[in-house]
């Protein structure tokens, strides 16, 4: 067989892989879908399981199996494939070498490895990337969630203008969140180890789809948003599937180790589609 020939076999082989990998995914997606459906109809619909097997002309052993194997719908509510997570950095100074080095804060990095662990345990892969100074974030991709406030990364804070509700701001005393239809502001205390947070999915600048932001207004703010998902995941995921919306939260903190005690929520969820 001649080099060429191999070549044309090779690339042809190649494109069969990754059709056969885009069919596989494809698959369970509609899977967990089929389901979220299927729950639905048991929760809320007031059907048994024998009642949908038999419109569905499937056996009540099928259904049960199809309703205890397979991944939990709420993974849906971060993507599809591989999950990155963006993180703001900043530079490190003081270095034996002089050189500059762009790092993330703990409590940032650690709330990256909290939401990366709660994404392997939904069946997804992370991965992350520490965005540097001036904070230019690449927005226009799938399967996106960002970590810090727009103190860190500007371009997200002009992304937040979209939400008719929420939002971040900033004046001589620092930054804060507020609600732009009461114009209530969330001012993290100094005396007491007390932060807020902004959760919520927000449009991306092409368009073509969204981006999962998780950021408080100081680091300590951040570690609880993913807190806060991670432990209301099941309920955010039926109340706002993929839609935009966003909501603030409180996050309490141990003032020495300056980890997560308790998260509560600030505001309702807000939707932005009124859908």
């Amino acid at each position: 067989m001649d080099q060429v020939t191999r070549g044309i076999l090779l690339e042809r082989a190649k494109e069969i892989s990754a059709k056969i990998d885009e069919h596989q995914a494809a698959i369970a997606e509609l899977s967990v879908e089929r389901r979220e459906f299927l729950e639905t109809l048991l929760d809320q619909g007031g059907m048994t399981q024998v009642q949908i097997a038999n419109a569905l002309g499937m056996s009540r052993g099928r259904i049960s199996q199809l309703m205890a194997g397979g991944t939990r719908p709420e993974r849906a509510f971060f993507g599809t494939g591989k999950i990155t997570v963006a993180i703001g950095g900043k530079h490190e100074t003081g270095r034996a070498d002089g050189s500059a080095l762009v790092v993330a804060s703990r409590e940032a990095f650690g709330a990256y490895e909290r939401l990366a662990e709660l994404l392997r345990g939904l069946g997804l892969e992370a991965e992350s990337e520490i965005v540097p100074p001036p904070g230019l974030l690449q927005l226009n991709r799938p399967n996106l969630v960002v970590l810090t406030s727009p103190r860190l990364l500007p371009f997200v804070g002009q992304v937040l203008e979209s939400d008719p509700v929420l939002g971040f701001s900033s004046d001589h005393l620092g930054w804060y969140l507020v609600n732009k239809e009461t114009g209530i502001e969330y001012r993290s205390p100094t005396d007491k180890p007390v932060d807020y947070a902004y959760i919520g999915r927000l449009p991306r600048p092409d368009g073509k789809g969204t981006f999962l932001y998780l950021a408080g207004i100081h680091a300590p703010g951040t570690a609880g948003a993913v807190h806060y998902v991670e432990n209301n995941l099941t309920k955010l995921y039926r109340d706002v599937k993929n839609r935009r919306w966003s909501k603030l939260i409180e996050v309490r903190y141990d003032p020495k180790t300056r980890e997560t005690l308790s998260t509560s929520g600030l505001t309702g969820t807000f939707r932005h589609d009124n859908g």
